[in-house]
C-alpha cells in the first residue's frame, strides 16, 4: 500500500491545529505538518509516537489518531 494518501491526509489535519505536533520515529523527530519530511520518515512498519502540545492538543490527538488508524499506521499517542 501506498502511503501517499496517508501522508497527505495526516499534513493537512495536522495544519488545522494551532498546537505543535511531532513524530517521533526512532531518534528522528518530524514536524507532521510538514509533509516532505513525512514523506521521507512515514515508510514500512515502524512503531511511532505522536507527541502534541499546544492549545488544542486533545482535539489534535483524536483527529490524527483517526487518521492513522484510518491508514492501519502504528502510532502511539503520547499524553
Amino acid at each position: 500500500m501506498s502511503n501517499n494518501a496517508a501522508i497527505v491526509e495526516l499534513s493537512q489535519t495536522a495544519n488545522k491545529f494551532r498546537s505543535s505536533i511531532v513524530l517521533q520515529a526512532e531518534n528522528k523527530y518530524i514536524d507532521v505538518k510538514s509533509i516532505l519530511g513525512l514523506f521521507t520518515t512515514l515508510v514500512g512498519n515502524t512503531a511511532y509516537e505522536l507527541h502534541v502540545h499546544g492549545p488544542d492538543a486533545d482535539e489534535a490527538k483524536a483527529a490524527l489518531g483517526a487518521v492513522f488508524a484510518k491508514h492501519s499506521l502504528n502510532v502511539k499517542v503520547v499524553e
